[in-house]
């Protein structure tokens, strides 16, 4: 009854599209929907606490490649000795692994495993394999007898018992892929964390000073805030039908704070607007939802397009970060279609409350961007070239990029994995923290054996070890003479599967890094591929026009390589390191360009989208090309100015964590956003729209048939 009388008193004009009609609505049924989703976010918020502890925190493998199939005929056929054994190191520097105090501390250690179902057959150190030279060291083995993200989480509840056996005089340290992958998760989570709380009063700060309001300036905070608890309570529930890795979380919550103010500005921006000229909240709210709405609608489906793409890499964590991302972007995206008109149409002119005194002179049109556009229109050659100039140096550096999986570098040095791994180095060589597993034929062992210790950087290979399970296979061990990170692994890892019987299969930790990076390597083109064909058919349903809607594809594309350009120079050169305050490994982390190219083009697009939308909506109120730039950016210039201030803010307090996968990630999308926002958005994209003229927006008549009528314009 309540919406038919509502209709009745404020019909909506003939015009009014989906999204108009969702905002009267929305601005109808106040109450309803915040008490829909007050009950929403206690449901899903009683998951959230829970969310970093409940996440897979494995995954990283090329799934169906050979060093997976080595490390499930470990766990199946010899006691769970895989990739995902964990290791334990003992060391004295004035007794011998013989000693009582030693074989004591290795007794509570396997009581300690023993006690574990997910551990599977504990090896004691043997002599000439896990024993060092001077007898001073020792490496226990605890098999797996669980998955790999199991494995991970056991690491993390009973690291602290292993490192307490230690004493003054005995060192007790997990280690392995396990206790790496254990470690390393919880460095950069607690890094993550700790930047996200420096981010929240900075971003306030400049959303004051972008709205020169409290509540506008507060309405976007609320708004991501709503988006991170649902996602985090989602991302638990999901993570009961399939294990989504802890990582997915991490990106989730810095995505969803930055594109969550980022269309929350576009809306409570062009709603304060329509204030102006409708005093009525809900009429505002049509407004604003059948405008800034429908760019806010084309950004989020361009986000989860191009994230969308990355979900054909065949690696569980990666595959899942991405969901984690596009689960945070759903739950934003439907907070600003319901949540944010719900409390715009109840607050109305108070959106403006807590003014800040110049506030009161800002429009929506702001003068200083129409006389920027102006300036472009005038002379769009001389920027148009000195911004392509800039963008193409910084792009030229991309051909000499190398990406690698990470090394034992990106741990903080006081991890216990690190401090174990540095001392198997110390005791047993370079090449034993990263041991090659061979699982072959019973027949073809002495051949293998053979034929492995032929290959150029094998040091040793341990005796055959029989299957517990008395199948016909049988495992044996390759040392390395380099570190299992050094680019020579590949050439060993290479001649190993080229000359070995046919019969015999290689994997270990170090394999599954090389196959993986292989895998993303090889998935990169079809990813861009992929990404750039989806971002243009959505500009092109949105804009109904092919030149512009190629020109803003492009441009993105033009953007995102120059932030991998200097990605290149910063993290694999190591200009800037001493400042930033990491070593540089010499590579960047192998998932960064599959990954990271799809975040970067998801947050060009989404300037993009504002930019173009703001420029059609005023084509097609005039038709005409000049007053379409320079409205186009007069009306959007401020808010992208401001979305881009607040992720690079974002980004970059990211990149002043310790760990160096955050930094990378930091460094790397601070400096796109920057980019993208000042040569892309700000000076290119309209000097190639005041080029283009009508041109820009001309499309012929049979695919103007084909595309559905979306209009940028209201009423």
């Amino acid at each position: 009854m309540s919406a038919t009388r509502t209709v009745t008193a404020d019909p909506p004009a003939q015009s009014d599209g989906i999204l108009a009609r969702l905002g009267r609505s929305m601005g109808a049924h106040t109450r309803l929907v915040i008490g829909v989703w007050l009950i929403a976010l206690v449901a899903l918020g009683a998951a959230a606490p829970s969310v970093f502890t409940s996440l897979a925190g494995a995954g990283w493998q090329a799934n169906g490649s050979e060093s997976v199939q080595v490390r499930e005929l470990a766990e199946q056929h010899f006691g769970g000795n895989s990739s995902a054994a964990v290791q334990v190191v003992v060391h004295s520097d004035s007794v011998p692994i013989t000693d009582p105090s030693m074989q004591q501390t290795l007794a509570a250690a396997t009581e300690i495993f023993f006690a574990d179902p997910r551990f599977g057959e504990v090896v004691a150190p043997q002599t000439g394999m896990t024993i060092s030279p001077d007898g001073h060291t020792g490496i226990m083995i605890a098999g797996a007898n669980a998955s790999t993200d199991e494995m991970v989480s056991a690491v993390d509840e009973l690291g602290k018992e292993l490192t307490a056996l230690s004493t003054d005089t005995i060192e007790v340290y997990p280690t392995g892929a396990s206790a790496l992958w254990s470690d390393f998760n919880k460095a950069n989570h607690e890094a993550m964390i700790k930047a996200e709380m420096m981010s929240w009063p900075v971003t306030l700060a400049i959303m004051v000073l972008a709205f020169g309001s409290l509540v506008a300036a507060g309405l976007p905070l609320l708004l991501t805030l709503a988006g991170l608890v649902a996602s985090a309570g989602g991302l638990v529930i999901l993570n009961e039908i399939t294990p989504i890795s802890v990582w997915a979380m991490n990106f989730a919550m810095m995505f969803a704070l930055a594109l969550g103010i980022d269309y929350a500005l576009f809306l409570v921006a062009r709603f304060r607007e329509a204030l102006r000229t409708d005093p009525d909240p809900r009429a505002a709210v049509a407004q604003t939802m059948d405008t800034a709405g429908k760019a806010v609608v084309l950004s989020g489906l361009t986000v989860l397009v191009s994230l969308s793409a990355v979900l054909i890499v065949p690696a569980p964590a990666v595959r899942t970060m991405a969901v984690g991302i596009m689960l945070a972007v759903i739950f934003v995206l439907a907070a600003t279609l319901t949540l944010l008109p719900a409390v715009l149409g109840r607050i109305g002119a108070k959106v403006n409350g807590g003014s800040l005194p110049y506030a009161k002179r800002q429009q929506h049109r702001s003068p200083m961007f129409a006389a920027w556009a102006s300036l472009l229109h005038k002379h769009p050659w001389p920027f148009g070239i000195g911004a392509v100039i800039v963008l193409i140096a910084l792009v030229v550096p991309v051909f000499g990029l190398k990406v690698a999986m990470p090394s034992i570098a990106v741990v903080p040095e006081d991890a216990p994995v690190r401090q174990g791994y540095e001392l198997v180095q110390q005791q047993f060589g370079d090449g034993a923290p990263g041991m090659l597993q061979i699982v072959t034929s019973a027949d073809d062992a002495a051949d293998t054996s053979r034929l492995a210790m032929s290959v150029d950087g094998v040091a040793m290979i341990t005796p055959t070890q029989q299957a517990a399970d008395g199948s016909d296979l049988v495992m044996l061990q390759a040392v390395p003479t380099v570190d299992p990170s050094d680019p020579a692994m590949e050439t060993i890892l290479a001649d190993l599967r080229s000359q070995l019987p046919e019969s015999a299969l290689v994997g270990g930790a170090p394999a599954e890094n090389l196959d993986l990076q292989k895998a993303l390597d090889d998935y990169l083109p079809f990813v861009v591929v992929v990404i750039l064909t989806l971002g243009f058919l959505l500009l092109l349903i949105a804009l109904q026009a092919p030149l512009i809607a190629l020109i803003g594809t492009l441009v993105s594309l033009l953007s995102t390589g120059a932030a991998f350009g200097i990605a290149k120079l910063i993290f694999q050169d190591g200009h800037g390191a001493g400042l930033l305050g990491f070593d540089p490994q010499g590579f960047l982390n192998g998932w960064g360009p599959v990954f990271f190219f799809a975040m970067i083009f998801a947050i060009a697009m989404d300037y993009t989208v504002f930019l173009l939308s703001s420029a059609k909506e005023h084509y097609e109120r005039t038709g005409d090309p000049e007053t379409a730039h320079i409205d186009g950016l007069a009306h959007s210039g401020r808010v992208i100015a401001a979305a881009a201030a607040v992720m690079v803010a974002v980004f970059f307090i990211f990149a002043l964590a310790d760990p160096l996968p955050p930094k990378e990630m930091g460094i790397i999308l601070g400096v796109a956003v920057l980019l993208d926002a000042v040569l892309v958005r700000l000076v290119l994209l309209p000097v190639l729209l005041r080029l283009s003229g009508r041109a820009a927006w001309w499309a012929p008549a049979w695919l103007r048939r084909v595309l559905p009528n979306i209009s940028f314009s209201h009423g």
